[in-house]
């Protein structure tokens, strides 16, 4: 495929792919179900960085983007492994499958702020970390539940070499 036609594809495969869970939900979706805190989570992949050491994901409540302690502990070891070095750090935001697309890039976006707000004022430096929002985009489990969302609300931190 040609780039000319790749331009014009791209648009069409995209929205494809933002469709293809094909659950529809209604803009005022109830988001006062069961948190995080009470379903256990399943960590599926360690960015090979982290691995063995410390966990690479922190966890939210539904509908929230405020750290629990579970989650300073976590972020507490990878400031440990990422201060004072030079490193490209990208932390994304993601969402479970419910609410709006809008609202869920939103949210998104708040958890991985928190989680970078604490990374810098845990010593990382801040002008190495960016953020970035997936809403309910990349899941990573596919399922319906309590147990499969709580996993899909996080915020997961990539390191790269500058």
């Amino acid at each position: 495929m040609n780039f000319k036609k790749f331009l014009l594809a791209a648009p069409m495969l995209l929205s494809l792919t933002a469709c293809s869970c094909g659950n529809k939900v209604a803009d005022n979706t109830n988001f006062d179900d069961m948190s995080a805190g009470a379903v256990e989570v399943d960590v599926v992949e360690v960015s090979p960085f982290f691995s063995g050491k410390v966990a690479d994901r922190v966890f939210f409540s539904t509908d929230k983007s405020t750290l629990n302690q579970e989650s300073h502990d976590t972020l507490n070891g990878q400031a440990e492994l990422l201060r004072g070095k030079n490193f490209n750090i990208v932390i994304e935001g993601h969402c479970d499958e419910r609410g709006p697309r809008e609202y869920n890039l939103a949210l998104g976006e708040r958890r991985a702020h928190a989680a970078k707000h604490f990374l810098c004022s845990a010593g990382v430096n801040c002008d190495s970390i960016s953020t970035v929002s997936y809403g309910k985009e990349r899941p990573e489990v596919q399922g319906h539940d309590a147990h499969d969302w709580a996993q899909n609300r996080r915020a997961v931190t990539i390191v790269g070499q500058n």
